[in-house]
């Protein structure tokens, strides 16, 4: 995912959001998937234990997460996650039974998002228990990557799989003053070390509904405040969301709420800032970002949420200068759904444009997703093809250096 960021210079990048509708964003509860939910208990009888029969499918997750949720919940019906109830004037909307008939008639959508934000769980909760220090990025990455696709059931590797189901987009690994759009290149050694802010910011979609979730790890609790701090923020935005909430008032609770921490770091006592130039955003169909934003601090927009969106609800703190800009080497891309139709003289360019169209389509996607198809020495193509518009790079994002942020991150359906 991306955060939307403010000004000429960035328009149309995005930022994840926290695939969660249950959104607790530690998610340290362990998940075991019950394949029987919603069955009778029955009391014990004094009986012998007769052995358990063998089935063709495991019915329960394997550690790490390959068995498809489908086959977890074989009757399609996925966890709802957590419901909000609406503040002031919208209560009516959970009470009347009108209201619930027209939710009921849009279940196929809800389903489709369900099932997306139950691999989204699965594979997050294996994340935070096995990522460790001195793990490299790429290992990370591919560990939650391989996740996702067994558990979609979308290895992506065939022609046009990856746009039925699978990754929503590349898998983040922002650390320390980066916030966003990080994740390691073909060759990339970085590893994890014991002092570092790691954002992990994943996508999972389902038919192009894309549950967009994040969440920052630590293994120094000198920096719990300051991922208290954002777990606030973004808590408090998903409760002020709502329809016909104007965006700007939700800014401007997210900003009180995040500004009233700070943290210690080395003796420093510093203030946690919103990064003001990065949004949350709507999300719809194929798009990671609709063309709504919600603004992170108090802002005059009057745009207001409106009912059947999907909005993900994400907020960045920073002990910084809370304000990013383009940084290090770019690997995440997406073809421009209002792309020009132009003419490509660079050969290269043209079959990277067919390979891009045929398995991303306006998804995002890195370079490690190319390699992965199987394409080499492609570097010359995707630089026209961003240069004749058809493609938009996404540079990671960074405040200054020294610096430490954050990010949590929900998706939330407005019905």
């Amino acid at each position: 995912g991306s955060p939307k960021i403010n000004g000429p210079a960035n328009i149309g990048a995005q930022a994840s959001a926290k695939a969660d509708p249950d959104h607790s964003d530690d998610d340290n509860d362990d998940y075991l998937v019950n394949p029987d939910i919603g069955a009778p208990i029955e009391a014990k009888k004094k009986k012998k234990r007769k052995p358990k029969k063998k089935k063709g499918a495991s019915k329960i997750q394997t550690t790490p997460p390959r068995v498809a949720v489908s086959t977890l919940f074989p009757n399609a019906e996925y966890p709802e996650g957590e419901i909000c109830e609406y503040n002031d004037g919208n209560g009516f909307r959970t009470t009347s039974e009108e209201e619930r008939h027209l939710d009921r008639m849009d279940n196929h959508f809800l389903q489709e998002y369900r099932r997306g934000a139950e691999v989204h769980r699965q594979v997050r909760q294996w994340a935070q228990k096995s990522i460790k220090p001195g793990q490299t990025l790429t290992e990370i990455a591919d560990g939650i990557e391989d996740g996702v696709r067994a558990l979609t059931g979308h290895p992506g590797l065939d022609e046009g799989d990856n746009i039925r189901g699978g990754m929503g987009f590349p898998t983040g690994l922002s650390i320390n003053h980066c916030a966003a759009h990080y994740t390691p290149n073909a060759g990339n050694k970085v590893v994890l070390q014991q002092d570092d802010v790691m954002k992990v910011d994943f996508g999972v979609h389902i038919n192009g509904r894309i549950v967009d979730s994040a969440f920052t790890m630590t293994f120094n609790p000198v920096y719990d405040n300051l991922l208290s701090a954002v777990k606030d923020a973004t808590n408090t935005g998903v409760r002020e969301a709502g329809i016909d909430v104007r965006v700007g008032d939700i800014g401007a609770a997210i900003q009180e709420a995040m500004e009233s921490y700070e943290v210690e770091i080395n003796g420093q006592t510093l203030p946690v800032k919103c990064i003001r130039n990065l949004n949350g955003h709507d999300i719809v169909q194929y798009s990671i970002h609709g063309g709504k934003s919600v603004p992170i601090v108090k802002s005059n927009d009057q745009t207001k949420m409106e009912e059947g969106e999907i909005f993900a609800i994400e907020t960045f703190g920073s002990t910084g200068k809370g304000y990013v800009r383009d940084d290090m080497e770019i690997s995440h891309y997406a073809k421009r759904a209002d792309a020009p139709n132009v003419t490509l003289r660079v050969s290269s360019a043209r079959s990277l444009l067919n390979t891009i169209s045929k398995n991303f389509g306006t998804l995002p996607f890195c370079r490690r997703y190319l390699d992965r198809l199987g394409h080499d020495k492609y570097l010359l193509g995707l630089n026209n093809l961003v240069q004749s518009g058809i493609v938009e790079a996404y540079p990671p994002l960074c405040d200054i250096k020294g610096s430490y942020t954050a990010q949590f991150e929900h998706v939330s359906t407005l019905h």
